[in-house]
């Protein structure tokens, strides 16, 4: 049982590495806007296009952000969701019929 927590703690490690080292992005206002992440949610670099930054207001900008950026956390949420399903099978799935069907 301890080998399987190691080796758990092991894998997910390994999930979190692939994760810091995948890009993703999420943009607002045709691109105006760009926020690129990983797939651990960490804000990498934002965008702002400089023709839209000096006539968008402030309003406008706070918006179009916080919608590039739930953009590239959401993505990030199905690559991480991804991974960790891979990681999940390839664990759980030789134990055959042991927890029944």
């Amino acid at each position: 049982m301890f080998d399987k927590l190691m080796e758990a703690q092991q894998k997910a490690g390994e999930v979190k590495q692939r994760l810091d080292a995948i890009s993703v992005t999420g943009s607002a206002e045709g691109g105006k806007i760009t926020v690129q992440a990983n797939g651990n949610k960490v804000v990498q670099s934002v965008t702002i296009d400089e023709a839209f930054l000096k006539e968008a207001d402030k309003e406008e900008l706070e918006e179009l952000l916080v919608i590039a950026i739930n953009k590239a956390m959401e993505q990030a949420d199905n690559v991480s969701q991804s991974e960790m399903a891979a990681m999940t099978s390839a664990m759980f799935g030789g134990m055959g019929g042991l927890f029944g069907k």
